[in-house]
């Protein structure tokens, strides 16, 4: 029973399919938006990359610290 709920439930899923896509530019009048025109200029500054690269190495110094401070114990005592 369980079974085939599942299956009449994917079925139902499977078949409303995915919404048809829209037409952006005439909806807009062909004025791109604002990430299509930074998109367009399409400039190769990879000095913000390093730096969020860098962020999120700094964000592995928040990791909390084991309890023990070092000391693991055994796992038989």
């Amino acid at each position: 029973m369980r079974n085939g709920m599942m299956f009449a439930l994917f079925l139902a899923a499977a078949s409303i399919g995915p919404a048809a896509a829209q037409d952006t530019d005439n909806a807009r009048g062909g004025i791109p938006t604002e990430t299509q025109s930074r998109m367009a200029e399409h400039s190769d500054n990879n000095l913000l990359d390093w730096f969020g690269l860098l962020g999120l190495l700094g964000l592995l110094g928040l990791r909390k610290e084991h309890d023990e401070d070092g000391y693991h114990p055994a796992p038989v005592e």
